[in-house]
């Protein structure tokens, strides 16, 4: 019996993806993101989802306040091989900073997992790590909670990818403060549904 030749796997890059867009292969309103070259299907939009990236967008707003940008499932520029567009995402400035290209550095982002929690913990996870971001949290509505993952670690002799080393699981009840926003405290129960 002949084995069948496994497919390769075809990572793009961020230009070749909005080459995609800019050709009509793709819609920008189409449900993918670029994670570290693959096109990855979103989230879909269900009820609590959707409010709980609502409720965090409105929090996040009212904790940065003037200086910064929150923006919604917007994508953003981490690499050459990724452009994912977070649920919610803290930038300095204002939109009008960012006309001419995505945010690069958000000083906060935030996944809103249900279906995807797999995700966010992981390939996300990832691609957001080895981005820097030091700052980047799950509204978890399996469990409801709010994981903050914080202190990207680079792969080595314990890590085999990029990860955080420093995961923190905060139930109904607790508060946070941002990295980039000290004097903000932040209560997990305003970002749930």
């Amino acid at each position: 019996m002949r084995q069948t030749e496994r497919p390769g796997l075809r990572r793009w890059t961020r230009d070749e993806y909005e080459r995609l867009i800019d050709h009509g292969f793709l819609d920008e309103d189409d449900p993918v993101e670029l994670l570290d070259g693959l096109l990855v299907v979103k989230e879909p939009q269900h009820s609590p989802h959707r409010t709980a990236i609502i409720l965090t967008a409105k929090t996040l707003e009212q904790a940065f306040g003037a200086g910064w940008f929150v923006q919604t499932q917007s994508p953003i520029a981490l690499d050459r091989r990724s452009a994912p567009e977070p649920d919610v995402c803290v930038v300095r400035g204002s939109p009008r900073d960012y006309t001419a290209e995505h945010p690069t550095r958000p000083a906060l982002i935030v996944e809103v997992a249900l279906a995807g929690l797999r995700l966010a913990r992981g390939r996300k996870a990832v691609v957001y790590a080895r981005a820097g971001i030091a700052d980047y949290w799950i509204v978890n509505l399996v469990d409801g909670v709010l994981e903050v993952y914080r202190e990207p670690a680079r792969p080595g002799p314990a890590l085999r990818r990029w990860s955080y080393a420093a995961v923190e699981t905060l139930s109904a009840g607790a508060t946070i403060t941002p990295l980039a926003r000290r004097a903000a405290v932040i209560r997990v129960d305003d970002l749930l549904p």
